[in-house]
């Protein structure tokens, strides 16, 4: 029992969130762009409603940029070590905006948008695998320049980081947008 115990969680670890420290190729390319770039960089803020808003996703965002570094551990919520959707978990609890604990399961939350409406803020999901059958990773947007969208998550051989959605990996993986803030 406590072999297979043991292969089980070395399973997970294996297949958590995150590319593993091999190089994937896919034949399919999908590109995604953000469009109506303007030079104006400076937010309109319609209402005291969208300024708070835009706060909460900075209060949120400055949360999750103090674990970067931190190394990846499968389950993990701390400085010691976090996955991707403990990142997300973390930092939005610290702000006192109770959500789910799985990447999966945070998935079903929220809104959909499409990836051109994205803002600081909103979550990315993925599939980080050809067989996976549900969404097993999770992202948090930090920037959205142009067509460039950067966002934290946490990766099985990098630890926390930010990539950009632009990458050949993550632009394949790519799921969907949720908007929670």
């Amino acid at each position: 029992m406590l072999r297979k115990t043991i292969i089980l969680l070395l399973f997970f670890t294996i297949t958590a969130c995150g590319p593993g420290k091999k190089r994937r190729t896919y034949s399919k390319t999908r590109t995604v762009t953000v469009e109506g770039s303007k030079t104006d960089t400076s937010p309109k803020l319609n209402s005291k409603k969208e300024g708070r808003k835009n706060a909460k996703a900075n209060a949120v965002i400055s949360t999750a940029m103090t674990f970067s570094g931190t190394r990846y551990k499968y389950g993990g919520t701390t400085k010691k070590g976090m996955d991707c959707s403990g990142l997300v978990y973390v930092s939005l609890k610290e702000h006192d905006i109770m959500f789910p604990r799985t990447s999966y399961q945070m998935a079903l939350e929220g809104q959909n948008i499409r990836v051109n409406n994205v803002q600081k803020g909103d979550l990315l999901y993925f599939k980080t695998s050809k067989t996976a059958k549900r969404i097993n990773h999770v992202g948090l947007v930090v920037d959205v320049k142009g067509d460039d969208i950067k966002f934290i998550h946490a990766t099985t051989s990098r630890g926390v980081l930010v990539s950009s959605l632009r990458e050949g990996y993550w632009n394949s993986a790519f799921v969907k947008a949720m908007r929670i803030l």
